[in-house]
């Protein structure tokens, strides 16, 4: 007595699974799947907020590249007339005076690294402290642009372009400029915050799935007509963009945090941040893309965010350094 009915079934519905896996929801639905899974394995903390983030990148590899990064962009600047203050064998004036005082601000506010992490470290989070690792650097680059940076690795760098800006704001450069160092160490404890979060990685890593899922449309869209190919990996492209410009928000709110939490322990008045952010609100006019367009919150969304965290970096100055005048 022959049985083939359910063997048979079943032999049609396997044969019915595979088709489904070599089609293009198949082939969508284990991409999707090996990227979740792919994501959810690489997650690390981030103490500062209590996030997680995708990180593929090493510690090595970061401070690697973010050498790598500082020696060529300050090679590009000069190339480009920009001067790198007492990058040379001698350094005297006024360079010597501006770039000792960025180092010296600086030096404070990466101290106040080392602090914060040992605390979090003491507090139970579980994460490869980095601030007292870093070979920590600091140059001024000669140049209008207002633009200052931290690569992983602690490479900083301040572009004299934002100095009147942090300065006293009278449209021109001077020495007085740094007679109030409060809001350069705004700027320059954002920018080391991005690098404490590894935020550069976290790009980095993220890039690599998006690349990822892009090849896999590619793969299942092969028997499509090519406009509708075309079509399709542009509205991929065009999410995949939305996606980055949120996570770019979001790590800069997340700096713009770590930042404070320097410059309270390192003594800095952190009520100069909101007018800061104010300040930068107005460069070019104020002109500047929707926010949900952008890569960075609109300053005056910035300023609101210091101006609610106030009370607590108030609090924590005052019990640090005394009473704030």
């Amino acid at each position: 007595m022959r049985m083939p009915t359910q063997q048979g079934g079943m032999y049609r519905g396997g044969g019915g699974i595979a088709r489904l896996l070599r089609s293009r929801f198949g082939i969508l639905l284990i991409a999707a799947v090996g990227l979740f899974l792919y994501w959810q394995m690489n997650q690390k903390s981030v103490p500062f907020s209590g996030r997680s983030q995708l990180n593929t990148v090493s510690i090595e590899q970061e401070v690697k590249l973010g050498q790598q990064s500082y020696l060529q962009i300050l090679n590009q600047e000069q190339s480009q007339g920009n001067a790198v203050l007492c990058a040379g064998e001698t350094c005297s004036g006024e360079d010597a005076e501006l770039t000792e005082d960025v180092r010296e601000i600086g030096a404070r506010l990466q101290a106040a690294a080392v602090e914060l992490e040992q605390e979090l470290l003491k507090k139970g989070y579980a994460f490869t402290p980095v601030a007292d690792k870093f070979d920590w650097t600091y140059y001024v680059v000669h140049s209008e642009t207002p633009n200052a940076f931290c690569l992983p690795g602690g490479y900083v760098a301040v572009y004299t372009g934002i100095l009147d800006i942090t300065g006293n704001y009278d449209g021109r450069l001077g020495m007085d400029d740094l007679a109030d160092p409060d809001k350069l160490a705004v700027v320059m404890g954002h920018e080391i915050g991005h690098a404490l979060a590894h935020h550069g990685a976290e790009r980095m890593s993220q890039q690599q799935v998006m690349q990822m899922g892009q090849m896999a449309v590619g793969v299942s869209m092969g028997d499509m007509d090519p406009s509708q190919q075309r079509a399709i990996m542009q509205a991929f492209g065009i999410a995949a963009q939305g996606s980055m410009l949120k996570f770019s928000r979001e790590h800069e709110t997340e700096a713009d945090k770590i930042g404070l939490d320097l410059l309270v322990r390192a003594c800095y008045d952190p009520r100069e941040a909101p007018e800061l952010w104010e300040r930068m609100g107005q460069i070019g006019g104020g002109q500047r893309p929707p926010e949900w367009m952008s890569t960075h919150p609109a300053s005056e969304t910035r300023a609101e965010n210091f101006r609610k965290w106030m009370p607590g970096a108030i609090a924590e100055y005052e019990s640090r350094c005394g009473p704030l005048q």
